[in-house]
């Protein structure tokens, strides 16, 4: 046993201080990313650019926040990283040793600083062999197959008998996803416009709160007057139910003067322009407009004579 922890200890020495490395020249600078987890890397790792040995890793310690770790790194000076450049954890085979890998995506952007710093949300690591073993072992050993056969099982059941039901239910399924696809392009605009409409009250918030706030005392007026309203409303039904009763009651009478009437009025309509002229006439008689124009002087005797 005592041997295993002293080979233990030399090996745990080894992988600590690793010698070598990618040649980083006169003119290197200093990068560090954040990781989630960094697994089993050390310091002396390898640090590549497309599987190029660009640099090496300098230390591993715990972050600030005390859930992920800062990898510092040292990297060749000709080597021109842009400012949103990613990390990765990869390793070099099935059980080869871990390093770093950075990745260039947009090299027209400004170049990666000495003293960068590469967020948690620009880095990850590849699935260790343990954690896919690990999962094989749970699948293997009952615990998916196990589920996976139970899903089966109902699903027979399920369909058992109700084939017909269930084409028929997925030929509509289809139906609708083809009336959603043909009609995608408006529901895109309606989703647009749902948007520019939140948008819109977003902005002007201020202007519904006040509007809110200014409507609530005359909502608490109409709360209090409630049973007066209420009263009002009572008491119009009431009068429409007189008023219709009062209309079907003297409905008969009404219909009898408006055809007396109708002998009348069709005279008055016939009578047309004559009736005007004639009233006309009357108040100016006798001496109408015509005789007026046929006297001579200023003045104009009349004699009446009473037989």
């Amino acid at each position: 046993m005592r041997n295993y922890l002293v080979l233990a200890t030399i090996l745990l020495a080894t992988a600590c201080a690793l010698p070598g490395g990618a040649d980083v020249g006169n003119r290197s600078y200093q990068v560090t990313a954040q990781f989630g987890d960094v697994l089993d890397l050390v310091p002396q790792a390898a640090v590549k650019v497309d599987d190029v040995p660009v640099g090496r890793v300098d230390t591993v310690r715990l972050a600030p926040d005390g859930w992920s770790a800062l990898v510092t790194m040292t990297v060749n000076g000709d080597v021109r990283l842009p400012a949103d450049a990613h990390a990765y954890l990869r390793q070099s085979s099935l059980l080869g040793e871990k390093f770093v890998e950075l990745t260039a995506n947009d090299t027209t952007k400004p170049p990666l600083r000495n003293g960068a710093t590469i967020p948690l949300s620009r880095t990850n690591r590849n699935p260790q062999v343990e954690e896919v073993l690990g999962a094989l072992s749970m699948v293997l050993n009952g615990g998916g197959v196990a589920q996976l056969q139970t899903i089966t099982q109902q699903v027979n059941l399920a369909l058992n008998g109700n084939e017909g039901n269930v084409r028929d239910l997925l030929s509509k399924v289809d139906a609708l996803v083809n009336h959603l696809d043909a009609h995608r392009d408006d529901i895109t605009k309606a989703l647009d416009g749902m948007a520019k409409l939140a948008k819109t009250l977003d902005d002007r918030k201020t202007q519904i709160t006040g509007a809110i706030d200014g409507l609530t005392p005359g909502i608490a007026v109409l709360a209090e007057q409630r049973g007066k309203l209420t009263r009002m409303v009572d008491a119009l039904d009431q009068l429409a139910k007189v008023a219709v009763t009062t209309v079907n009651q003297s409905r008969d009478d009404l219909v009898a003067d408006l055809k007396a009437l109708q002998p009348t009025l069709q005279q008055l309509a016939a009578a047309g322009q004559s009736l005007p002229k004639a009233l006309q006439v009357l108040v100016t008689f006798p001496f109408t407009d015509a005789v007026l124009d046929d006297i001579k002087g200023d003045y104009l005797n009349v004699y009446l004579q009473d037989h």
